[in-house]
């Protein structure tokens, strides 16, 4: 018997791994986030007991997955995007350990590359930027770990991308904009893969009257950074410059000779 916590992408049923749809269809029990994970992505489920755990508790969780131990069966823990980014799945692998309970993690598309996808861009861009930080802020959740306040990753001037914030840009601008300005650009990417998926865009100044007035309030993720709407000349990438020589492509002059 082992604990399968599957990444089930942002909210796209077909952004799933076919390893994590496989295991969705084979095992005897499916437990899913339902306020983030679309009944359509565990639809295929042939399990025994499929369970919406958005109201459960941790305890709640176990003893599900404590009787699935004790029946043999194994257990689709299905959770958004990428387990390993805001998963809560720490607490879960815990307690299983301390059942000597076996489990497994198979990735998940994160919400940030979705988003990126539907967006139609390149997150890192030459001479640009070349650094994603993915982090959150502080509510009501616990605080952010000694170094890693917002504040001091806005020293990197790197494109962010914040989760679990919507309902603190207030505080975003007023730590951001003195460091990327108040004319940096942002974008909120609310409930990406869902049907209902929408794009906000604006700049740090304006982005909070946006957001109030289309009245979300959650499930969003917030991209700050210059390269959001880079647009103009730019630094090609030397990846496939005909002058950047590597192991698997040599000079063109030498690559004639031998052909010679």
């Amino acid at each position: 018997m082992t604990v399968y916590f599957i990444g089930a992408g942002p909210g796209d049923p077909d952004l799933i791994t076919i390893k994590g749809r496989d295991l969705i269809r084979q095992c005897g029990y499916c437990l899913y986030a339902g306020s983030l994970v679309p009944e359509a992505v565990v639809a295929e489920s042939q399990a025994e007991v499929v369970r919406d755990t958005a109201s459960m508790t941790l305890d709640d969780i176990m003893t599900l997955m404590l009787a699935a131990h004790a029946e043999g069966h194994d257990v689709a823990r299905v959770h958004s995007g990428d387990p390993s980014l805001y998963g809560a799945i720490a607490e879960q692998i815990r307690r299983l350990q301390a059942h000597d309970i076996p489990y497994k993690i198979i990735p998940g598309v994160p919400a940030y590359a979705a988003a990126a996808a539907e967006l139609g861009m390149e997150l890192t861009i030459p001479e640009v930027t070349q650094t994603l930080i993915l982090t959150r802020t502080a509510m009501k959740s616990s605080p952010m770990p000694e170094g890693e306040e917002l504040e001091n990753l806005a020293r990197t001037k790197a494109t962010l991308a914040i989760h679990l914030s919507v309902r603190n840009l207030r505080e975003i601008e007023r730590v951001l904009a003195p460091v990327y300005g108040s004319d940096c650009p942002v974008v909120v990417a609310y409930r990406v893969g869902w049907p209902d998926q929408q794009f906000l865009f604006g700049q740090l100044s304006d982005i909070r009257k946006k957001v109030m007035a289309a009245k979300i309030t959650r499930t969003a993720l917030i991209f700050v950074g210059r390269g959001l709407n880079h647009v103009g000349e730019m630094r090609e990438s030397a990846l496939y410059d005909k002058d950047h020589v590597h192991v698997l492509r040599v000079k063109r002059g030498n690559q004639d000779e031998r052909e010679g």
